[in-house]
């Protein structure tokens, strides 16, 4: 599986970005896709995720600020990211995995988000 994410970009504090993470080769295994973020001199967390059958989860301090989503016939995942904070900038990834099943995990670049105060 690639993936590959795009997006990113610098944004004011209370506007709005959408990262793109297209996925190529065999997906079918796949069970949830995520982004995650990493900022500096931080570990990466989990932001948000889908699972195959739509169950969706958020880190809790994007909780009513970004929406996960998933475009089955494009085989894209989207991340809408809204009222943004300085400390949303980070570097983001998207992944696919199923690593309880069949021990999958798979990682696109990171995409860089910049919020100015």
């Amino acid at each position: 599986v690639q993936l590959q994410a795009s997006g990113g970009g610098l944004v004011q504090a209370g506007g709005s970005l959408r990262l793109s993470c297209a996925a190529s080769g065999n997906i079918f295994s796949i069970d949830t896709w995520a982004w995650y973020r990493q900022a500096p001199g931080r570990q990466r967390e989990l932001v948000a995720g889908i699972t195959s059958g739509g169950m969706r989860n958020y880190a809790d301090s994007v909780k009513g600020r970004f929406t996960i989503s998933r475009d089955n016939a494009k085989n894209t995942l989207y991340l809408q990211m809204s009222s943004l904070k300085p400390e949303d900038t980070a570097v983001y990834s998207c992944n696919a995995n199923n690593r309880y099943t069949y021990g999958l995990d798979y990682w696109g670049q990171g995409t860089q988000v910049t919020v100015s105060s």
